[in-house]
């Protein structure tokens, strides 16, 4: 397999990738058809933007933001039946079930440890002790803008994090799980090892508790086109959007069995930040995962960075090992 040269790099020669938004297949069929997934995208954001910034302060709060996505999930999970990106990413219900833990896991144990020394704990510590005047010319810009700051800053942030799991052997041993998944869906984004989805998730975001609605409107922005990263529909993506933000086929591409794939769009939000930095490469990708495809259970999913770990630390004290895949990342 030879592969394509993009930049300095070849990409697809260890397994089949399509680069190229032109080589990317495109929704057929009637002009309603088309138009519904050309703009479903840019208008469901939009519609979420204009209600979180209109609505009043009894129903901007946390708690109608959780309702909201999970009604928006579930709109994107009848999607994937209707329209699906690729027939061997549909949805079992063995990958369903593991998909609902991690979710549960999200929403309870990680929830909890975050409010004592995740982003909630980093927050009220700042909170306390920080004179929150001089940040007052912050809160005076437009309130869209204070967003898309926020939202741009917490990217940043994640982008380099993200970065580093895939360069730094211990930060990879907590990622690598994620990359056992072998299709992406609505709730793959919840799937992982714990300690990496802390990790991940850590950022400034939390540091700007103080501006509610400027923190709603940032996390639209991230969660809506976060949600698009990991799910089975086929849009016709407009170019713009494409441009400025990641998509499912960026992301495929970044979960491919494709080594060189892999290394390249690491943003969550704002694909431009890669394009910034030389990692972002358009196309998609079917075949993902890693070790030609094999499915992590549950178990191994949350032993694999401590297990990996234990068995890098014997060979380098020179006590052998029982020979098995070990997923390493080498450095840039």
């Amino acid at each position: 397999m030879q592969g394509v040269r993009v930049g300095k790099r070849v990409i697809g020669a260890d397994a089949p990738v399509t680069i190229g938004w032109e080589n990317v297949s495109r929704v057929e069929g009637g002009p309603i058809r088309r138009f519904v997934f050309t703009w479903f995208q840019p208008f469901a954001l939009f519609a979420l933007l204009a209600f979180w910034y209109y609505a009043p302060n009894s129903i901007a709060k946390p708690s109608t933001a959780i309702g909201i996505g999970i009604g928006f999930k579930a709109l994107l999970l009848g999607l994937e039946w209707v329209n699906p990106r690729f027939a061997s990413w549909r949805l079992t219900w063995k990958e369903f079930t593991t998909d609902l833990f991690f979710v549960g896991l999200g929403y309870t144990i990680l929830r909890l440890v975050d409010s004592y020394i995740g982003s909630d704990a980093v927050a009220k510590l700042i909170l306390d002790h920080f004179h929150w005047e001089k940040l007052a010319w912050f809160t005076t810009l437009p309130l869209l803008v204070q967003a898309f700051l926020i939202a741009f800053m917490f990217d940043f942030v994640q982008y380099w994090m993200h970065r580093g799991m895939h360069n730094w052997y211990p930060l990879w041993l907590t990622h690598a799980p994620h990359h056992y998944i072998t299709q992406l869906n609505i709730n793959k984004g919840a799937v992982g090892n714990p300690v990496e989805l802390f990790l991940i998730g850590l950022g400034v975001g939390g540091f700007f508790d103080f501006l509610p609605r400027a923190f709603l409107l940032a996390g639209v922005f991230g969660l809506t086109i976060g949600i698009y990263q990991h799910i089975n529909v086929r849009f016709n993506t407009p170019r713009l959007w494409r441009f400025l933000f990641n998509t499912t086929e960026h992301h495929s591409l970044h979960h491919s069995q494709d080594y060189e794939a892999t290394r390249s769009n690491y943003s969550g939000t704002f694909i431009f930040i890669d394009r910034m930095f030389g990692t972002c490469v358009d196309g998609e990708a079917e075949l993902l995962g890693m070790e030609g495809g094999r499915r992590m259970s549950i178990r191994e999913q949350m032993t694999f960075p401590f297990t990996e770990a234990w068995k890098a630390m014997r060979e380098k004290l020179g006590r052998p090992v029982a020979a098995e895949p070990v997923s390493a990342v080498p450095a840039e």
